[in-house]
């Protein structure tokens, strides 16, 4: 996994490679239909005896459809992790080295839409078993649970509205929420507990003294366990990052008179733990939890990280094809279900718009020199559906860090230098795409508080038209910016507005 903040590159041991029929597997056109070249095949060896773990996508989001891709899966042996028969997705381990071959052409394969391997690396150790249970595979259907306690109410006397907005200690040092003017939008409201915010991240420490209370227990789980989602206790506490404890400190710190306060202090957040402790969010734990969003009922997500092991999954070559679909279905489904999505557009200073290469993927084995084309995306911040948000610094200039791109960039926030929650109950700067996208995560909270019948597709664009235009303006450092006040590649449609996320 990438967290959104500046870090070396890891080194990991190589993986051999073998070339694989890209007929075979389901793989879009959407490349080879233009004049662009081909991306550079990575494709993935799995030999015999070695657990590996894919994603089977069913031509038809069915009930009926899924089971069969079930059926493909155990005839092709593999065992069935996790299904998700609302989008036609099943997770899936074998230690079948031609599995991909068998499922698409024994039993079942009428189904089968496509299927990959969502890694180049074998994860797991020893053989695959059954999941235990129905129980355990089983997705909730509707919202469980109220909002956290102690979150603000929407009504108020005057001496606790002016209780309300007194400042906690360390709120001057927080720069980007008067840029983004989320103080003043905290005169008319702080958010409604209603809200719920999902933290798609590495964990919250929920106990936080600025957190305590802001995070419901029954809303949040546990993706990283081969993407099946698991509500154990502490499941989906942070155990080797603070990284979702800094993004959550920004979306909705408390307004109790300790340290900070987030864009969205009233409203209620969901730890959704999709990064492993190795760092990494692999396609299926992301599927999880955009599904636990949906099926749960939250009202927004953040997403601070780019699904590994490909910093771009490329239409034309079908493992990545495969899973880049599978998370696709999810966010779709999330979003038909009320959900609204903020990403970081990345660290790697990049035009997004003009990217013909790629030195980075796959970082779980070794990385190699990629040709990439239009259909290999950044997910799930190109994915349709999602607001992709650069990052700015303190004087509204492009953070150093961020991609950018015209066409590519919905909004900006402020990226860098964010004072936030860290765990072991501390605070911290951090830098990064990552915590401009909770800026505009929180905005949403703001927004979906004040209007609660808005859609998310009627979200995306309020964002965007409710944002402070801001011009390219001379260039002395770095890439150029192109386009117009209205839209550049820098800043999108503007700078996120809470204020005018809750006036208008």
């Amino acid at each position: 996994m990438r967290m959104r903040y500046p870090r070396p590159a890891r080194g990991l041991a190589v993986a051999s490679v073998a070339v694989l029929a890209a007929t075979s597997f389901g793989l879009s056109a959407s490349a080879s239909a233009t004049d662009e070249p081909p991306s550079t095949p990575v494709p993935v060896v799995t030999p015999d005896g070695e657990t590996f773990s894919y994603v089977v996508n069913a031509k038809r989001a069915t009930p009926g459809k899924t089971r069969a891709v079930e059926w493909a899966v155990r005839a092709a042996d593999g065992v069935v992790v996790q299904s998700w028969p609302e989008i036609g997705v099943v997770v899936a381990h074998s230690t079948n080295g031609s599995f991909r071959d068998d499922v698409v052409s024994g039993p079942g394969r009428w189904a089968v839409d496509s299927v990959g391997a969502t890694r180049t690396a074998t994860p797991y150790e020893g053989t695959p078993a059954e999941v235990a249970g129905p129980e355990a595979q089983r997705a909730p259907s509707s919202r469980s649970g109220t909002a956290a306690s102690g979150a603000t109410a929407d009504a108020a006397t005057d001496a606790e509205f002016d209780a309300m907005v007194e400042e906690d200690p360390r709120e001057n040092e927080q720069w980007d929420m008067s840029l983004i003017q989320a103080d003043a939008a905290h005169e008319i409201t702080d958010g409604s507990p209603d809200v719920v915010v999902g933290i798609l991240d590495s964990g919250i420490e929920a106990d936080h003294p600025d957190l305590a209370g802001q995070v419901s227990e029954d809303l949040s789980v546990n993706c990283t366990d081969a993407g099946r989602p698991d509500t154990s206790a502490q499941g989906w506490w942070p155990t080797t990052s603070s990284h979702g404890t800094h993004v959550a400190g920004t979306v909705a710190a408390a307004r109790n008179g300790t340290g900070i306060v987030g864009v969205a202090p009233g409203v209620t957040m969901a730890s959704v733990k999709v990064v492993n402790d190795q760092g990494y969010i692999f396609p299926e734990y992301a599927i999880c939890g955009f599904m636990w969003a949906g099926l749960t009922g939250m009202d927004v997500t953040n997403n601070s990280y780019y699904i590994d092991p490909f910093m771009y999954w490329c239409e034309d070559q079908p493992d990545q094809f495969a899973a880049k679909e599978a998370v696709r279905r999810a966010v779709n489904f999330s979003t038909r279900r009320g959900v609204v999505h903020a990403a970081a557009a990345g660290n790697a200073a990049t035009d997004l718009a003009n990217n013909t290469s790629d030195s980075s993927s796959p970082n779980d084995s070794e990385a190699i020199d990629r040709v990439i084309n239009s259909g290999c995306e950044d997910i799930p911040a190109e994915l349709d559906g999602v607001v992709t948000v650069s990052s700015i610094d303190a004087e509204a200039n492009l953070s150093s860090f961020s991609n950018r791109g015209l066409g590519k960039i919905d909004v900006a926030a402020p990226g860098s230098r964010i004072l936030s929650t860290v765990t072991g109950h501390g605070y911290a700067l951090y830098s990064g795409t990552s915590m401009a996208s909770p800026h505009v995560a929180g905005v949403l909270a703001l927004m979906k508080s004040e209007h609660p019948d808005w859609s998310p597709r009627r979200m995306e664009r309020q964002i965007r038209a409710q944002a402070t235009d801001h011009a390219c303006g001379p260039v002395d450092r770095g890439p150029a910016c192109v386009g117009s006040l209205e839209e550049n590649s820098f800043y999108g449609d503007g700078i996120t507005n809470a204020l005018a996320a809750v006036e208008d």
